[in-house]
């Protein structure tokens, strides 16, 4: 009996060397997100440098880089030259991210139930809370994106039995062209709009790690806004 992936592999063949990969992913849209975050952490403790606005200065821009260096290193969406350690290493090194990013929130929120100084200048809250924010999102997109249906390149070959996420041309293929599948774009996103909504919007978690990644962000996500609300109307009455 053929299995799926034999399928999937005979319908999407592999790419030779220096052929385009027409159906894979670009590297640069997640290489982007990471830089985008690791640019305002960097440019907002060269802002700040004497404030202890979101952690242990400098631990998490190193972090960033190091995910940087692994996702442009091994782009576990090519299928050109696939890598077997690609996807592992970058669930390690989203994993940390997401560790540092929701370090950093728990920081924050200590700050604003303490009165910390960093909570007491309006600029320097708005700021930390912006850069949080980003993070957080980044951060999730990216590992939405490593999860789901066995990460970019299992979706590329076909080569899933499920998905984790069902995204609105998934529940209604009329409305998507012929093998459409989602992009990082599409989990970049899901984060921005989970940590908006605090609940799912156009895309359904299936499975329980998709559900209890999602329940997490936006937790995390409730409890910023919450604080940051409550401190801004706390300095405005």
């Amino acid at each position: 009996m053929t299995s799926h992936s034999e399928v999937a592999s005979e319908l999407v063949p592999p790419l030779a060397d220096g052929q385009e990969d027409v159906v894979g992913e670009s590297r640069w849209p997640p290489l982007l997100a990471v830089l985008l975050f690791l640019g305002l952490n960097v440019g907002l403790r060269l802002w700040l440098p004497g404030e202890v606005l979101v952690g242990v200065p400098w631990v998490l821009p190193t972090i960033e880089f190091v995910t940087l260096v692994v996702l442009f290193a091994g782009n576990p969406a090519s299928r050109t030259k696939p890598r077997t350690w690609a996807r592992p290493l970058a669930l390690a090194a989203v994993g940390l991210l997401v560790l540092g990013a929701l370090w950093a929130t728990v920081l924050l929120v200590y700050h604003l139930i303490t009165g910390a100084e960093v909570t007491e200048s309006a600029g320097m809250l708005l700021a930390a809370a912006a850069l949080v924010y980003i993070g957080n999102n980044v951060s999730f997109a990216l590992l939405y994106w490593l999860l789901d249906s066995g990460g970019p390149l299992a979706r590329a070959h076909g080569d899933h039995e499920y998905h984790d996420y069902a995204f609105t041309q998934h529940m209604n293929p009329e409305l998507a062209p012929p093998g459409w599948r989602p992009v990082f774009a599409d989990y970049f996103h899901l984060g921005f709009t989970n940590a908006t909504a605090f609940s799912p919007t156009d895309v359904m978690p299936l499975t329980l790690r998709a559900k209890y990644t999602m329940l997490v962000h936006s937790t995390v996500a409730l409890a910023l806004f919450g604080l940051v609300i409550a401190k801004a109307v706390n300095a405005f009455a």
